[in-house]
């Protein structure tokens, strides 16, 4: 008899015991399998083609940080930067282009670190406000566009063949009205306010250095019109002969559009 009660008792004990040790078995943190490169890459071109860019990047990163120096790290890195500017993270894809541009100066998607580069410094200053209601950018602060006028016109300067030469090329055309647009609005603002010499420089830099662009006899007309409040009548009639002799030229020039900034459309690297 208490040879049962004994077993009775342990047999209880076993009972309760062995769920709890299979419960703690189970929700304790072991260590964490690490997966090949291929899974882990493999992994982020599913993502990235269903568009979840932001799953993707947590793949690509494990990659960068677990196989820095494996198959993939550096096709990986560029990747990275078309992820990241996909997902909405302009400054960390320019961040990552320029680290891939430091470290991998030979790379054969080079070229795309430069093209990236300078698309996202054209999108990270945008507002949210601006993208929503589609404001006329050419009114706010523009440092981003200057910046990505120059990268991208490096970017061309560098790789003139390259595959992504022509997207940069119709990218610059709209920089260039945009930069003009905000040059001459400021423009506009120091004429109403009587400051000629200040709105004849901004005039002056449009037709210098932004020149055949929908903006140029816009330009010329403030130009104009500050020689002849400053009284500088001669100089005045040289600009109204430059207006007579390219005013077909100039009015036909077609004025571009704004740009949806909802709208991310940019090319993947090409595969190394």
């Amino acid at each position: 008899m208490k040879i049962m009660k004994k077993n009775l008792r342990a047999f209880a004990v076993c009972t309760l015991v062995l769920p709890l040790l299979f419960l703690t078995s189970c929700n304790s943190d072991g260590p964490e399998i690490e997966k090949p490169e291929k899974i882990y890459y493999d992994l982020a071109q599913r993502r990235m083609k269903a568009n979840n860019f932001f799953s993707a990047i947590e793949s690509l990163e494990a990659i960068e940080a677990r196989y820095p120096f494996g198959r993939y790290a550096e096709q990986a890195q560029s990747e990275l930067i078309y992820a990241y500017f996909m997902n909405g993270e302009d400054e960390a894809s320019h961040e990552a282009a320029e680290k891939f541009i430091r470290l991998n100066p030979r790379h054969p998607n080079i070229d795309y670190a430069y093209f990236m580069r300078g698309l996202a410094s054209y999108t990270r200053d945008k507002g949210l406000f601006a993208r929503m209601f589609k404001s006329d950018l050419s009114n706010r602060d523009i440092s981003g566009a200057k910046q990505s006028f120059s990268e991208l016109s490096e970017f061309l300067t560098r790789f003139p063949a390259s595959q992504y030469a022509p997207y940069a090329s119709q990218r610059l055309i709209y920089l260039r009205s945009l930069i003009a647009k905000n040059e001459l609005g400021a423009a506009d603002y120091y004429m109403k306010r009587k400051a000629y010499v200040a709105a004849l420089r901004r005039a002056k830099y449009v037709i210098e250095n932004i020149p055949n662009t929908a903006e140029t006899m816009r330009a010329l007309k403030v130009a104009r019109d500050c020689y002849q409040e400053l009284g500088y009548f001669e100089l005045m009639d040289d600009i109204d002969a430059v207006m007579d002799a390219n005013k077909d030229v100039l009015q036909n020039e077609e004025p571009v559009k704004n740009r949806n900034f909802f709208s991310r459309n940019a090319p993947s690297p090409a595969l190394s």
